[in-house]
């Protein structure tokens, strides 16, 4: 009795690894067909192809401004930088793949103030350069408020006026300052129309629109008693 024949299996663990995974063996095969290829013209004509082939497999890249270039790179990096053809782009070094992305550089002073936000710090700097008299006053007293409203925001706990106004100070370089008598909106109240503000609002459209609806069904009444038959 003959012994059967043994069977020789293709495990991938035995195979060369994929430079490239998600393209799979069958585009790394045509990549290394085409390495092995002597003319540079057919060499150049097959590395084309394979673009074509690796393009559609990357539709995300469709649109994109340097889909192209991308995709030469990706064949090249597949090559592991032999393949030697007339692409439209110069061929890479795996050196310049590998480049890090420079550091974006990012502010390091402290920010004292942010709970304030950038658009108080705007008006404290257009009220600091504006001329003294009535209104630069108004609107510093504006801003004083706003800032406290702020504060609450972000520590609901009570405040004391008098940090809102150093605050004021510093951040204005010592140009914006209440006059004595001026006093700041209370912490209480300033809490409570953060709590009851969009109820109010609800409200005041009820208020405003209720009375129409109650209308609207006695229209229906005299609606109906104009189609009654006379008689």
């Amino acid at each position: 009795m003959s012994t059967p024949a043994s069977v020789a299996y293709d495990y991938n663990t035995q195979r060369p690894r994929l430079i490239i995974p998600e393209y799979g063996r069958h585009v790394q095969r045509m990549v290394e067909h085409c390495m092995g290829v002597e003319d540079r013209t057919e060499r150049t004509r097959l590395a084309k192809a394979i673009i074509l082939v690796i393009g559609r497999l990357n539709p995300q890249l469709r649109g994109s401004e340097n889909a192209e270039r991308a995709l030469w790179d990706h064949l090249y990096i597949m090559s592991e930088f032999k393949l030697d053809v007339d692409g439209p782009f110069p061929k890479p070094t795996a050196e310049e793949l590998d480049t890090k992305p420079e550091r974006v550089p990012y502010p390091k002073q402290e920010i004292r103030y942010g709970h304030y936000g950038k658009l108080v710090e705007r008006m404290i700097a257009q009220c600091a350069a504006m001329e003294q008299g009535p209104e630069r006053d108004a609107y510093t007293h504006l801003i004083a408020n706003l800032m406290k409203k702020q504060f609450l925001t972000w520590n609901r706990d009570t405040v004391p006026d008098g940090v809102i106004l150093k605050d004021l100070a510093e951040m204005s370089k010592g140009k914006l300052k209440l006059k004595e008598e001026s006093q700041l909106a209370s912490t209480a109240d300033l809490l409570r129309a953060q709590q009851n503000g969009p109820r109010n609002e609800v409200d005041t459209r009820k208020q405003r629109y209720g009375n129409q609806g109650g209308g609207g069904g006695g229209g229906k009444k005299r609606h109906r008693n104009r189609n009654k038959k006379r008689y």
